[in-house]
This record gives structure tokens, sequence and C-alpha cells, in this order.
């Protein structure tokens, strides 16, 4: 007697293995020739970034990924003392609040002045790659200015502008 469980995973795994079928025979003209044409009509959005802060952004996120596998596993392993595994949860806890307060910099730097930017801290340092046309120093003091509102301690914070 088959009970509804199996019922349903014999039923999802038909439809997978039938669809996994239809992929691999397909002509691969379709996959390549954009779908055989059913997206011509497509709307088309140009995305524009600069290349420095799209670099920058990929630069950190691969360090951090590599760092937070590393922790990760720390955090799985058997051999890993609780002390190695406390330090690796506190330090994984502390990347995801700097990350989190590297994106409200960024937002609130976009929001007051209008500027794309990029902004990474580490201990007490804090770097912000602005792109802008105007390279005024007004305009980085001012922008040290918003970052060090956040914060109750003196930070070291250094603005560089791109354009």
């Amino acid at each position: 007697m088959i009970n509804k469980k199996s019922l349903w995973f014999v039923t999802l795994f038909s439809l997978i293995l039938v669809l996994s079928v239809y992929y691999i025979t397909m002509p691969s003209e379709l996959l390549v020739t954009n779908n055989g044409g059913y997206l011509s009509d497509a709307i088309k959005v140009d995305v524009k970034e600069s290349n420095i802060l799209t670099a920058l952004k990929i630069e950190e996120d691969e360090r951090l990924e590599k760092e937070m596998s590393n922790l990760r596993l720390i955090l799985n392993s058997d051999e890993s003392t609780s002390e190695e595994k406390n330090n690796a949860f506190e330090k994984l806890k502390s990347i995801n609040l700097i990350k989190g307060e590297e994106e409200k910099l960024v937002n609130k730097i976009k929001k007051n002045y209008g500027i794309d930017s990029h902004v990474s801290i580490e201990n007490d340092q804090i770097k912000v790659v602005a792109i802008s046309s105007n390279h005024d120093s007004s305009l980085a003091n001012n922008i040290m200015r918003i970052i060090q509102e956040e914060y109750d301690t003196t930070k070291y914070i250094t603005v560089k502008f791109q354009s």
C-alpha cells in the first residue's frame, strides 16, 4: 500500500525526471538563439554602475565569503573546541553587523549627496570611495561628518573620489 508521502515523492520525482530529459534532448539552437526568439520582444534594461564600484564590491564580497566559509567550517567541525566555535560564531555575527553598517552608510551618502559610493569598515577605520566629478574637500568633509555622526567613538575616515 502506498501512502500519501510516497505518492507525492514519486509524482514530484517523475516530474523532475521528465523535465530533465526534455531539457537535455532540446535542440541546442533554442538555447543559443535567445530561446528561439521568444524573448526578442522583451524590454531591455540598461543598468549603469561604475566599474570601480563593481570591482570593489566583488573583491569585498569574495574576501568576506572566503572568511565566512572558513568560519562555517570551524562551526561545523567536530574537532573544534567550544571556545573556537564561540569565537567563529561571534566573528560571523560581527561580519554581518559590519556589512549592515556599510550598507547603511552607502545609503546615507546616496540620500544626502546623491553620490554612489563604496564603504569598507575595518576596526576603527572607514574607507569611502565616492564616484563624483566634483572632487571638493568640503564635500569630503561633509561625508566624513555624516559618517562620524553614526558613531560614539572617533573613527578614522578617509574619502577618495573617483570619476
